[in-house]
């Protein structure tokens, strides 16, 4: 393996590089100890706006995984962050779970389905169709729409489920109206999480295991990339795209001699 440059700060995505189905993969503990002892910046993101980086700290120790609330970025932050540069103290409509609601919360938004400014559809596990028809009616009428990520399916046990992005796409389908999506593989996720550590696009490193998010994401906010194989992305994926991640690794611990 060669990189570009030094190496600064590290952001890595949770589902498929650090953890599978609620396991830790091997090299996750000691890639992450390694972070907390070198001092240098870091983050661990995930498009799953369901739990609130409180929530994912508590996960991640139950599993052996130590990661500090704060170094923990979730597409629920990166949107609220999102609305409160553009619309600061406004209202929202919000199909979604806790993560999503209180970082909302946090910044001051007021939830209500009386005429807001935006319908917010991030994940949740309980998707309803009296939720989606009052989505649909209120940005007929002029509420925007926003999506905390466009992932169309999401990981289980059981196998795939359908995720915010194949509900985004029945709302738009009902509307005419495309969603403004802030997680991943907007660079804006990656920008507000690199500005929340302190940490420039051109010394850090993006790892992730799904191409088209967290590579694109990587790529597009200037970051070296690297693919891990223990996720959704198999080798022989690559050649699908028309962009190449900056290296390819079988797992997160092919790269903790690298922090």
């Amino acid at each position: 393996m060669s990189h570009r440059r030094p190496i600064d700060s590290w952001l890595t995505d949770m589902d498929g590089v650090l953890i599978h189905e609620g396991v830790p993969i091997p090299g996750a503990e000691a890639f992450i100890k390694r972070l907390r002892e070198s001092g240098k910046p870091f983050l661990v993101l995930t498009n799953n706006s369901i739990y609130t980086a409180r929530d994912l700290h508590a996960r991640l120790k139950r599993m052996g995984l130590d990661v500090p609330v704060e170094n923990i970025w979730t597409s629920a932050l990166a949107t609220a962050k999102f609305l409160d540069d553009q619309r600061p103290g406004g209202t929202a409509y919000v199909i979604g779970e806790a993560g999503m609601t209180t970082a909302l919360h946090d910044i001051g938004y007021v939830l209500t389905d009386a005429d807001p400014d935006y319908v917010v559809l991030g994940e949740t596990r309980t998707y309803s169709f009296e939720a989606m028809t009052k989505a649909v009616r209120l940005i007929n009428a002029g509420a925007r729409f926003i999506c905390t990520n466009p992932d169309e399916t999401g990981p289980s046990t059981e196998g795939p489920l359908p995720a915010t992005g194949s509900v985004a796409a029945l709302i738009t389908k009902a509307t005419g109206k495309e969603p403004y999506f802030a997680g991943k593989p907007n660079p804006l996720m990656m920008r507000t999480g690199l500005n929340a550590i302190g940490a420039h696009s051109e010394s850090s490193a993006m790892i992730g295991d799904r191409m088209d998010t967290d590579v694109l994401a990587g790529l597009e906010a200037g970051m070296e990339t690297f693919l891990v194989l223990t996720g959704l992305t198999a080798e022989a994926d690559i050649e699908k795209y028309p962009f190449r991640p900056s290296t390819v690794v079988r797992s997160i611990a092919d790269l903790v001699d690298l922090v």
